[in-house]
């Protein structure tokens, strides 16, 4: 099932990008990017609100907190230049390099998390790094 997922977010990420390139025309990146964060905020809270999910809230430890916390900042971050970078550039060129996070991703993941770098994931990265250059050159 988790493919599935997978693949619908790679779908709406494409859609995502292709969709802001469009709205952001004429518009600052960081008004775009409250405007863009405001939707998810209540997109978000609506699915907790329809699964019922909100009585979960008090049993989150305060690990869980923090690292939740950080984790909005750190998408904060990413959408405010990924807006500022598809304002300023080709969608067809900006995509591709923010898409390097699969990359920096599975890095940290094996020297955070400890999770297994295989020879056939250090290929794979291999190739999304020069397949992200060739793109973008």
């Amino acid at each position: 099932m988790w493919l599935i997922f997978a693949l619908c977010s790679s779908l709406f990420a494409a859609l995502t990008s292709i969709l802001a390139k469009m709205g952001i025309e004429g518009v600052n990146s960081t008004l775009a990017t409250a405007i863009r964060t405001l939707v998810v905020l209540f997109m978000s809270w609506g699915m907790v609100l329809l699964t019922n999910a909100q009585g979960g809230i008090a049993d989150i430890s305060r690990r869980s907190w923090l690292f939740l916390i950080l984790s909005g900042i750190a998408t904060g971050a990413s959408w405010l230049f990924y807006y500022k970078a598809l304002q300023l550039g080709e969608a067809s060129k900006v995509v591709p390099i923010d898409k390097l996070s699969v990359v920096i991703t599975m890095i940290l993941a094996a020297l955070i998390l400890h999770e297994q770098f295989t020879p056939k994931s250090m290929f794979g990265c291999l190739l999304i790094g020069v397949g992200t250059l060739m793109m973008v050159l």
